[in-house]
């Protein structure tokens, strides 16, 4: 019988090092962002309450995994101050937060979704101001909170914990990347005052940081001379391309695969560009993935529609072609629509001619869209 599959056989040393969630022992070219994530936290171990921080940058520039960097020495190093991470791509209710920090907090699950969140907040207020510890809460890509105004109650809920439970101390961290979304006209006045944001920018990487940090994941990641020096130009170029360090990892990586699956012991240029129009959708492959069944196919009815179309797509038509076969009120729809856009699938802009009416453009190629959700 011939044999498809041999496990000895590969390019990679170590192939978690190009995992977009992957945390690197050494993470340079962010040293001054750590600094001022650490200090934000510094309060903290001595009981206080951290510095609110926005970390503001453009996806795949480092945001995530400083934050992870900082949270795992957290973690090392003292429990007088509890490290709480959550992804707002995946779990974007109050709900689904304060069980993120109840579990933290307690060591384990949260109780039954039909708990009143009221209940919820409580058991975490309670445990604060009982063991007398403090707590930093990551909402990672926050802006994904913005088109239900999630953002502002559970903002509102964590930082004025202290006033129901004595001695409750409680931060949050904030990175989005989405430069459009500005926090003061977005947020109630009422959260504001508590919150008083500081920033800390996150710049994108030039063209000698993103080679310097491939250079690193493929002395470490794969064998000797799997990538030549030509085609590591090569891939430095098409990452700058794309401005997402996330692609050019993914590029690594999937060109490799591709080495492997032709029984070579060496990346070429060809798999280095048939790797590239997979590595490049990266970004649009995690947002879908984070999207649930409706909002997927109302998303794909969008880029079905953008296929047969150059110009802008209206709401009223898109509410229409989507209802045939989804049962959906006009608010739940237009909620869905702004989600899209914080998340950049979609740009939505007001029509002239109505002022409810708006249009939509797809920010992605229509067919890749429709691949990716399908």
């Amino acid at each position: 019988m011939k044999k498809y599959l041999y496990s000895d056989e590969t390019l990679f040393r170590n192939g978690d090092l190009f995992e977009i969630d992957y945390v690197p022992e050494e993470f340079n070219y962010r040293e001054s962002q750590l600094k001022d994530i650490a200090f934000s936290l510094q309060p903290a171990l001595h009981g206080r309450r951290p510095l609110n921080i926005a970390l503001r940058g453009l996806p795949g520039t480092g945001k995530t995994t400083a934050v992870r960097r900082i949270f795992a020495e957290v973690e090392e190093t003292t429990r007088r101050l509890v490290p709480v991470y959550v992804n707002c791509q995946t779990e974007n209710t109050k709900y689904g937060i304060f069980a993120k920090m109840y579990g933290a907090l307690n060591g384990q699950q949260a109780p039954p979704t039909g708990t009143p969140v009221r209940t919820l907040i409580e058991k975490v207020g309670r445990i604060l101001s009982e063991r007398k510890i403090v707590v930093t809460v990551c909402l990672d890509d926050a802006n994904y909170l913005l088109f239900n105004n999630t953002l502002n109650g559970v903002l509102f809920s964590i930082l004025r914990l202290h006033q129901d439970f004595p001695n409750a101390r409680a931060g949050v961290i904030l990175p989005m990347s989405n430069m459009d979304v500005k926090l003061p006209q977005e947020l109630d006045s009422g959260v504001l005052s508590v919150l008083q944001l500081r920033e800390i920018f996150f710049p994108p990487y030039t063209e000698e940081e993103i080679a310097g940090i491939l250079k690193e994941r493929i002395r470490k990641g794969l064998y000797p001379n799997v990538v030549s020096d030509a085609l590591f130009d090569i891939v430095v170029e098409q990452t700058m391309r794309s401005g997402d360090m996330r692609v050019g990892l993914d590029l690594v990586k999937q060109s490799a695969l591709l080495a492997e699956r032709a029984g070579r012991m060496s990346i070429q240029e060809d798999d280095v560009l048939t790797a590239y129009e997979i590595s490049k959708y990266v970004q649009l492959s995690a947002s879908v993935k984070a999207l649930t069944s409706p909002e997927r196919s109302l998303l794909y009815v969008i880029a079905d529609m953008a296929v047969e179309t150059e110009s802008y797509l209206s709401t009223g038509a898109v509410y229409e072609a989507a209802t045939e076969n989804m049962k959906m009120s006009y608010t739940s729809f237009y909620d869905k629509l702004r989600k899209f856009d914080q998340m950049r699938l979609v740009e939505l802009s007001h029509m002239s001619m109505n002022g409810r009416t708006r249009e939509i453009a797809l920010r992605w190629e229509p067919e890749r869209v429709k691949e990716v959700c399908g």
